[in-house]
């Protein structure tokens, strides 16, 4: 299947409809639709099937059917599978970072980087998926054996969010189908075009019917009420915020389902006086703009040692200035627009609160005039401790810096949240540094380092911020039960 020759940019990857449920392409249902909309323009890309609870629950039925086969089915076949996944991702780069634009938003040069971040998910659990592990031993007291055994978990559904609507999606699907688990999929009603792309390569790819079955919709609490009432759904995983992870764990209590979640975040990003400023400028652009700051683990509060917060300040406000604003598409633009309307609304009365309470605008870009959902690069100073700006996620491109001069003071204000995601320190001295990051109460830490994530390191926070992990070894384990087998074999 040639992915240009589809025409993704305008619909589904078959004419008869865009759920996708036991391996084939159908409308909703009930027949309903929805728009979605490219987030600089604000035009319409096209309407989309939207599931409803019929689909949610044919789904189950599609999953429940193919498990058996897939448990079965070898770990080696099951790598293959997701290795050619990988592959024809990397081929088709180009045509998903140009939907990922569309649909999101997003400069395409942070679109192709997502691409090749989500095609690695692929590649990293294939690899994992033949070294699922298990075990056997002797009992200390004598008499018997110990069998250990990995199975998979079952049924597993997830939700995703729009700002990588590549990456979050296969994140959470190549560990389940890895570990021998069929997949329901509701995606972000903003950026359901690039699920159902996945979709279409795993399918390319030879993944069987039924395993995958992605069901884009905004009709998302119909959706997710149905799969976490059934008990034959044994997993569930979602991004997003963390208002939204406590109203599904509610939901999951019910049935006990096994749960990962990974919730909004509040990073700080710390320089210390003996920071290689030009690093950490380099650092914090990375933290802070990657994907316009609409990421979970953006810098959301800088924290700047008094002898160099004029430096870092003036560095790091040139290259904010310097940032090109437009459409993602466009020549030389780092910084398209926002997901939509309220998100721009958001960062403004955060920028305008901020601003009463004694900030002010140290360094500003500039948007282009016309359409689109655009807010410049920002960098504010003096921000009071009061501001909502360092108690919300700011989600977008304005970075407020306040001062410190005691360690210990700062690390109070930094850990002052609900939230532990993800924190950032620079300095030269490493000691210094790991110090630090071992006493911000984060689950992920970047030292020296602006960008974190990668498919085989464990990613997820602390506190109100989610549990469990995805990515890395652990990635594989949310998807396996452990069965202990105790075997009479006397010594």
């Amino acid at each position: 299947m040639n992915l240009a020759g589809i025409d993704l940019l305008a619909k589904a990857p078959y004419a008869e409809g865009d759920v996708f449920l036991g391996g084939r392409w159908l409308q909703a249902a009930d027949g309903r639709t929805y728009p979605v909309y490219d987030p600089a323009t604000g035009d319409l890309i096209r309407d989309v099937s939207a599931a409803g609870e019929e689909d949610a629950r044919a789904a189950i039925e599609a999953a429940e059917s193919a498990a058996a086969g897939w448990r079965a089915t070898p770990p080696r076949r099951r790598s293959e599978i997701l290795h050619d996944t990988f592959e024809l991702m990397r081929e088709h780069t180009d045509a998903l970072a140009r939907l990922i634009v569309l649909e999101n938003g997003k400069a395409y040069r942070d679109a192709a980087a997502e691409v090749g971040y989500a095609a690695e998910f692929f590649r990293w659990f294939a690899e994992e998926a033949v070294r699922i592990d298990s075990s056997f031993g002797d009992a200390p007291a004598g008499g018997y054996r110990h069998v250990v055994r990995r199975h998979p978990v079952g049924v597993t559904a997830f939700v995703t969010p729009w700002n990588f609507p590549a990456a979050m999606a296969t994140r959470k699907i190549a560990p389940a189908l890895a570990a021998g688990c069929p997949v329901l999929l509701k995606p972000a009603p903003e950026t359901p075009l690039t699920a159902l792309a996945v979709a279409a390569l795993l399918t390319e790819a030879g993944l069987p019917e039924g395993l995958l079955n992605v069901l884009p919709t905004d009709r998302a609490a119909e959706v997710g009420s149905a799969w976490l009432g059934d008990e034959r759904v044994r997993k569930f995983s979602f991004t997003g915020s963390t208002a939204t992870g406590r109203l599904l764990l509610e939901q999951a209590a019910a049935n006990v389902v096994n749960v990962t979640m990974e919730l909004g975040g509040n990073a700080p990003f710390v320089v210390c006086a003996d920071a290689d400023i030009d690093a950490a400028v380099r650092g914090a652009m990375d933290a802070k703009m990657r994907g316009g700051g609409e990421v979970c683990i953006a810098a959301n509060r800088f924290y700047v040692h008094a002898d160099v917060a004029a430096e870092f300040t003036e560095k790091f406000g040139a290259a904010m200035v310097a940032v090109r604003a437009g459409s993602g598409l466009a020549e030389g633009v780092t910084l398209g627009p926002m997901i939509n309307q309220p998100a721009v609304d958001k960062i403004r009365d955060l920028v305008a609160d901020a601003l009463a309470r004694g900030a002010r605008i140290a360094a500003q870009g500039e948007v282009p005039d016309g359409p689109g959902h655009f807010h410049p690069a920002t960098v504010l100073v003096d921000v009071p401790d009061d501001a909502r700006i360092l108690h919300e996620e700011v989600f977008g491109p304005v970075a407020p810096l306040t001062t410190f001069t005691d360690e210990d003071e700062m690390l109070a204000r930094a850990n002052a949240t609900v939230h532990g995601l993800a924190s950032y320190v620079y300095s030269r001295d490493v000691g210094r540094a790991l110090r630090l990051a071992e006493r911000l109460e984060a689950g992920m830490v970047g030292v020296n380092r602006g960008l974190l994530s990668d498919p085989a390191a464990p990613f997820g926070g602390v506190k109100q911020s989610g549990l469990g992990r995805e990515g890395g070894r652990e990635g594989i384990e949310a998807f396996l039960e452990t069965q202990y087998i105790a075997l009479d074999w006397p010594l």
